[in-house]
């Protein structure tokens, strides 16, 4: 069905495209920085935060590394390198450092709508998951960001701990767990709403959603034109911005190649898509308190990582494992079969090649994972919970995710796990491609995009970001006493000093 186009010209600051977290956080900061900007954010589906900012569509872990495994990779003499760990946690600490703000000026009543104290584990069996445990947690605990890491190997204590992943295990297996009581579950989809809520009754933004946007190209003038669809009368106009956001998850390759900025040429995307299984037991999800992550298997993406999930989802307590990876070629849950197809150019033709070429352990593990039986899924299940029965649970559906491909010199093109800001040069525009670890780092990201984009506007609004994020500027990680010190105070704030709020 064919829309109508109509004359209609409007013209905004900013547009922000996409309506997740990502948008939803740039928005925010945008608006304290600069009021006086006129600020529009378009979505394609009914609601905002209906993709991968969905609560059902993602993990809910605040990714501060402080149970994912991944993070923290053996080096071949044996050490644990934990660098990116560091890097992540410091990130996350920024995420409470900007939630905080926004509940201590009134902008979010209640930070127990999208935020629960969760401890974080870390499970592994067999000597050698055991002795890698082991050195990840002398690395990280003698570190400020991971003060009050706990590890043991007493049976009974990992009962205490998690007493549903111990009951009726086997008798002298070699087990290990790290704990941290600094963990944390976030119902992104809830904070998404809180933050669209504010930008709405701010004032100085529009949400529109059953918006999409179809093309973005040069505005003569200067900026650019979005050619926006609208959905619900199925017409067709022009928007100008002097600066977009392309944070539509991942539809957002398909948009930055529309673009045409030369910072877009040799970019690909590989989707992959999750699922899990949710416990429908109640007595079972009351068993289990944790976010506890295994160790992945050879050849899977970070976002497969194996854990057993207790999740707060709308005032009720959830608990999930997975995921089990699989493969579309849609860019977006609710995407065209067509989107991977469609992102194929002659500039990034070569590296998804080169990628396919290099990838056949991840080729291997999403077939794998695809073939896979219920039986096989509960059988994965049972390295968590021994006496698992596939009554108890049932298959879900998770969010997409499209990994970042990029030319390289050496290898003709190269597969990133991570996120990463591609912007234009004069940073009129700026797109977020990439997964894990996503939401928990939105805050440090769109600090980041400010940081590209808004160059010579940082030294007006210096004094304004340390009080959003009174880190601005510093490392944590170099500064024991000030990161103690933000820690404190943020968990103050966000009602997280009682690990028995979520009754776990």
């Amino acid at each position: 069905m064919s829309s109508t186009p109509t004359s209609n010209v409007s013209s905004v600051d900013v547009a922000l495209i996409g309506g997740g977290v990502m948008s939803a956080t740039l928005g925010t900061l945008l608006t304290q920085l600069q009021p006086d900007w006129k600020i529009s954010i378009f979505e394609r589906l009914e609601d905002v935060a209906q993709e991968s900012s969905d609560a059902w569509n993602n993990a809910g872990t605040g990714h501060s590394a402080l149970c994912e495994l991944n993070y923290t990779p053996q080096k071949p003499d044996g050490s644990v390198d934990i660098s990116k760990a560091i890097g992540v946690n410091e990130a996350f600490q920024v995420s409470r450092q900007f939630w905080s703000f926004l509940v201590e000026n009134g902008f979010i009543k209640n930070p127990e709508d999208f935020i629960t104290p969760i401890p974080h584990m870390s499970f592994v069996w067999g000597e050698k998951n055991t002795e890698f445990l082991r050195k990840r947690y002398e690395a990280l605990s003698q570190h400020p960001l991971f003060e009050g890491m706990e590890y043991s190997e007493d049976p009974a204590q990992m009962a205490e701990w998690m007493p549903l992943v111990m009951q009726n295990r086997k008798p002298g297996e070699k087990l290990a767990v790290t704990r941290s009581l600094n963990g944390t579950d976030v119902n992104f989809g809830a904070l998404t709403h809180l933050l669209t809520k504010y930008l709405k009754e701010s004032g100085h933004c529009t949400i529109n959603t059953g918006h999409d946007v179809l093309d973005i190209t040069r505005d003569p003038a200067g900026g650019w034109q979005l050619r926006v669809h609208n959905l619900t009368v199925n017409t067709q106009f022009t928007v100008k911005a002097k600066f977009v956001f392309i944070g539509c998850g991942g539809g957002a390759l398909p948009l930055l190649q529309k673009t045409g900025i030369p910072e877009s040429r040799g970019v690909g995307g590989f989707p992959v898509s999750g699922q899990f299984l949710r416990c429908k037991n109640p007595d079972i999800i009351a068993r289990h308190g944790a976010k506890v992550y295994g160790k992945a298997s050879v050849g899977a993406p970070p976002m497969s990582v194996p854990h057993l999930d207790t999740r707060m989802i709308d005032g009720k307590r959830a608990l999930l494992f997975g995921p089990y990876a699989g493969f579309s070629t849609r860019f977006l849950k609710k995407g065209s079969l067509l989107d991977l197809p469609k992102s194929v150019k002659t500039g990034n033709i070569l590296p998804m090649l080169a990628v396919a070429r290099d990838n056949w352990d991840l080729t291997r593990y999403l077939i794998q994972q695809v073939m896979e039986s219920n039986k096989e899924r509960i059988n994965a299940l049972r390295d968590f919970i021994p006496d698992a029965q596939a009554e108890d649970w049932e298959l879900v559906t998770a969010g997409q995710r499209v990994q970042i491909i990029k030319k390289d010199a050496a290898k003709g093109g190269v597969l990133q796990f991570g996120t990463e800001v591609i912007s234009s040069q004069d940073g009129s525009v700026a797109a977020l491609l990439g997964a894990s670890p996503g939401a928990s780092t939105a805050a440090p990201i769109m600090l980041s995009v400010l940081k590209k984009c808004f160059a010579d506007k940082l030294p007006e609004w210096d004094a304004k970001l340390k009080e959003i994020v009174p880190s601005y500027g510093q490392k944590l990680a170099d500064n024991p006493e000030l990161c103690r010190k933000l820690r404190e105070k943020t968990s103050e704030i966000l009602k997280l000093n009682n690990p028995g709020r979520a009754e776990v």
